[in-house]
């Protein structure tokens, strides 16, 4: 196991798998940078709340790069060899790629991607693949430009989210994963076509099921559109064939295309939920940790930070974050009823998907 020195020249601790409540090993730490985006997704950051004098996080209120590296640094010395950064929008922080070399810099990083509305990946994608990001997801939820104009708030525009994916294949970007959110009566009619623009690219489209995150999407069950149901529609053009994860904790159900052009996914989390395997912690970019994507609640990072608290240090408040973990959120749900969505859990847009 590499051994690395933290800025104050102790040696950092080799990397320990460390446990929660129901065992589950942390591996994955999703990296919100901003709480800004350049859409209005009105299931995430619906125009009426988030307009033009909404007050977004200031810069000094967010993390710092050093801020970050500290903690992806003690955070692999726990278990985590996946990063994964987000937002809002993370491509809206103009220095990005600085901050993905330095990631790809610490020796425990396996595993490095970027979630994006791909809006400004066309001309940002060769400068993240020269800077060392591994893999890039692109949000997009139908080919049909008035459906994704409406979903988006009425500031998207698929011409130049299908570019920023062309950009991102150039780049070595790869696999590229698209991924749509399936509301019935909003876009499941435009679910085939975009399958079809993207059967034989080797980009896989990841299909979720809308879910109940945060307080502001107005979820009911009634605009679920349950994945099985999905995958009846689907099968109906194509056989499909379903196939093993690629490792334990994968949120998707894979299926591969019958003839040979390429695979799909489904993400469950309301029908069919995955706690039992999930590996992920997620930090805000104001330095709250959250443990769950549906928590109501976090733990302060930053104010340690700041009163610099060292790799030992926080490597402990890691530690006892996670082990005391019990979260599992979409099993306990209960959709059905009334009371489902009533808790006032962190908003997506704060901590990515």
């Amino acid at each position: 196991m590499t051994s690395v020195q933290t800025p104050d020249g102790l040696p950092a601790a080799k990397a320990t798998t460390v446990a929660d409540a129901l065992g589950r090993p942390l591996h994955d730490l999703r990296i919100s940078l901003l709480d800004q985006c350049n859409l209005r997704c009105p299931y995430c950051m619906p125009e009426s709340e988030f307009h033009s004098d909404y007050e977004f996080l200031r810069k000094q209120q967010r993390l710092t790069y050093d801020e970050i590296i500290q903690v992806v640094r003690v955070a692999t010395g726990l278990g985590v060899g996946k990063i994964r950064l987000t937002g809002g929008e993370p491509l809206l922080d103009k220095n990005i790629a600085e901050l993905i070399g330095r990631l790809t810099d610490l020796p425990l990083v396996k595993d490095l991607a970027m979630t994006t509305n791909g809006m400004l990946l066309a001309t940002a994608a060769p400068k993240l693949a020269k800077a060392g990001l591994h893999r890039v997801t692109v949000s997009l939820d139908s080919l049909d430009d008035g459906v994704f104009s409406h979903m988006s708030g009425g500031r998207g525009d698929v011409s130049k989210v299908l570019a920023g994916i062309r950009a991102a294949e150039d780049a070595g970007l790869d696999p590229i994963k698209i991924n749509v959110v399936v509301q019935r009566g909003v876009n499941d009619h435009t679910i085939i076509d975009l399958l079809e623009y993207f059967r034989g690219t080797g980009h896989i489209v990841r299909l979720i099921e809308f879910m109940d995150v945060g307080n502001r999407n107005g979820w009911r069950m009634d605009q679920v559109m349950p994945s099985r149901k999905v995958l009846e529609l689907v099968e109906q053009r194509w056989p499909l064939q379903a196939m093993d994860k690629n490792y334990t904790g994968e949120v998707a159900r894979r299926y591969k295309y019958v003839d040979g052009e390429g695979e799909i996914g489904f993400i469950s989390s309301v029908t069919e939920p995955f706690c039992g395997n999930c590996s992920r912690a997620r930090l805000s970019a104001d330095g709250m940790l959250y443990t769950c994507l549906f928590a109501t609640h976090g733990t302060d990072l930053r104010e340690p930070l700041r009163n610099g608290a060292d790799d030992n240090e926080l490597r402990d408040i890691l530690s006892q974050i996670w082990l005391q973990r019990a979260d599992r959120y979409s099993e306990l749900r209960q959709p059905d009823l009334a009371e489902a969505h009533i808790l006032r859990k962190v908003e997506m847009y704060r901590i990515g998907g």
